[in-house]
């Protein structure tokens, strides 16, 4: 039986995920976790043949967090499993030491092979993101929706998230959410260096 723990911030998806796991006889959940800092905690005492880790938590970015946990811990095998169909992320995911990545919409059958494989030391990536990185491999393109360029697009103006909120008549707990996004899509550390990114690669004008 593959011992596997993970991290993601929606207690629903996480619980689902884990009832789902437990049940198909493949593999059991010791432990689950809602931010980075738990997970630190956790791994410290106990640590998985399999880890399902989200990309973006409420304390930091996921694939960035594969990187510091695979030089402490060189064994052990991650899988990103995240909404994020990004070809840019999944590349840097996967230079960073994750094994496998896996969208959340991915068929159950598809997410309990690929937890085999990767517990196999191989790597596996849902079929969605296998053809994507086929059929980008040669690119270097990140790809925003209108509303995430939008956004964008006042965060370079100097818009503060009260005044995006007010403008696109959003919460600013979603206008939040956007900003963290594009920080991950775009593997910037602040919003200065978004901001130089987005004119970068023209996503702003």
């Amino acid at each position: 039986m593959i011992n596997l723990q993970i991290v993601d911030d929606h207690k629903m998806v996480a619980e689902s995920l884990s009832k789902l796991i437990n049940e198909s006889g493949v593999a059991k959940v010791t432990n689950v976790y809602y931010d980075l800092k738990s997970c630190r905690e956790g791994l410290s005492e106990e640590l998985p043949d399999v880890f399902l880790l989200d990309i973006a938590l409420p304390d930091g970015d996921g694939v960035d967090f594969c990187a510091e946990i695979k030089k402490q811990y060189p064994k052990l095998k991650i899988i990103m499993l995240t909404t994020y169909k990004e070809f840019n992320i999944a590349k840097r995911a996967l230079h960073n030491g994750a094994l496998g990545y896996i969208l959340k919409n991915t068929e159950s059958e598809e997410m309990l092979a690929g937890i085999e494989t990767v517990n196999r030391g191989e790597q596996f990536l849902c079929e969605e993101i296998d053809v994507l990185l086929q059929e980008k491999k040669d690119e270097d393109t990140v790809w925003l929706s209108n509303r995430e360029k939008e956004i964008l697009r006042y965060i370079a103006d100097g818009l503060t998230t009260n005044e995006i909120a007010k403008t696109i008549f959003r919460s600013t707990e979603n206008v939040r959410t956007f900003r963290r996004n594009l920080l991950i899509k775009l593997n910037a550390k602040n919003m200065a260096e978004l901001i130089k990114k987005g004119y970068e690669m023209k996503l702003i004008w």
